[in-house]
């Protein structure tokens, strides 16, 4: 099992994933970010791509997908919190999104363009 992050690791480690958009999950050991892609199938290209590495490391993300929107959390479950397998998961999946849009307040709920698409109509 993987061993939890110390204090010094989440110091020099953290800061640098919030500012790409990771933040921490209120109540649990975790880090969440939200991406908003331009379609569906970008959306859904980006989780195939982030899936394949989460199988390499054998790691794998609680993550929703909702038309344009990618919703991931991540935590280490059997080290019940931040490990270094959630840094290099953050990590590798900011590399392949540098577009995207960022959804930094995790407080309001994120629309996606199927939900402003409808409202036009």
């Amino acid at each position: 099992m993987p061993d939890l992050m110390t204090e010094t690791d989440r110091k020099a480690q953290l800061p640098p994933l919030a500012e790409t958009g990771w933040a921490a999950v209120p109540g649990t050991d975790a880090i969440r970010k939200v991406w908003k892609f331009g379609s569906f199938q970008e959306a859904w290209g980006f989780m195939s791509r982030a899936a394949l590495v989460a199988e390499k490391l054998n790691h794998h993300p609680d993550w929703t997908n909702r038309y344009n929107v990618v919703d991931v959390t991540l935590t280490t479950h059997s080290a019940k919190g931040l490990t270094e397998l959630d840094i290099d998961l953050a990590q590798a999946m900011d590399r392949m999104a540098p577009d995207a849009v960022i959804e930094r307040n995790h407080g309001e709920p994120v629309s996606c363009l199927c939900e402003l698409h409808a409202r036009k109509a």
